[in-house]
Parts: structure tokens; sequence; C-alpha cells
């Protein structure tokens, strides 16, 4: 059983646009993950600028990687390093916690996490 950083089973991110790592929804990881797309983002205007401001454009669709491009308020399983380096900056991207997989706290701190998950 994959576990979410709550220690339930680990749920649906977005199926619209369809997110993760294996494009299975779910912030599922693995060994071939090097990005460790870990965490359950609500991506918002602040956290999509800010990304790509430091060179990891989620805006910009990537047809050849099943890629649309993201739009505020759209779910996506981001790199768990991209999203402390937004939290570190003081942009705080919503996250959902059943939906961020466990491997997610070998970055982060389960209360950084909580904080981002009360903006929801």
């Amino acid at each position: 059983m994959v576990k979410n950083v709550l220690g339930g089973v680990l749920q649906t991110c977005c199926a619209d646009p369809l997110t993760g790592f294996y494009r299975d929804g779910k912030c599922n990881t693995g060994p071939e993950d090097v990005g460790k797309h870990t965490v359950c983002v609500l991506v918002t205007e602040e956290f999509l600028r800010h990304q790509q401001a430091v060179g990891n454009d989620l805006i910009t669709p990537r047809p050849q990687w099943g890629f649309p491009g993201l739009k505020p308020g759209d779910g996506w399983c981001v790199c768990i390093e991209r999203w402390k380096q937004s939290y570190d900056a003081g942009i705080i991207a919503p996250v959902r916690l059943e939906a961020t997989h466990e491997k997610a706290l070998e970055v982060v701190t389960l209360e950084m996490l909580n904080r981002a998950a009360r903006l929801n």
C-alpha cells in the first residue's frame, strides 16, 4: 500500500490534467523519478510565476512529454525540492495532504505541509 504523509492510502491528486510522474493521477514515485514528484499542489498564479522565474516552467505546454501546461487552480504533482524552493521564498502553494506521497517527508516536514494545507 502506497501511503500519504498522514499514513493513509495515497489519494488521487488530479486526473484533469492527468498528473504524476507515471501519469496515473497520483503522486507516486519510484527509482526512475529523480525529481521526486511527491507533493500534490493546487497551483496558484504566484507559484507558477515563481517557478517560471527560477527555471521550472510549468505554464508552457510540452506535448512531447504529455504536459498540458498549468493554470491557477490545477492540481499537480510537483517535485518536492521545487515546492520547497518556493516555500523558502515565502510563496506557499497549497497542498492536499491525502494526495501527497509519504516520501515528501524526506525533504520537508509535516509542519510545513500542514501550513500549506491550511491555505486550501
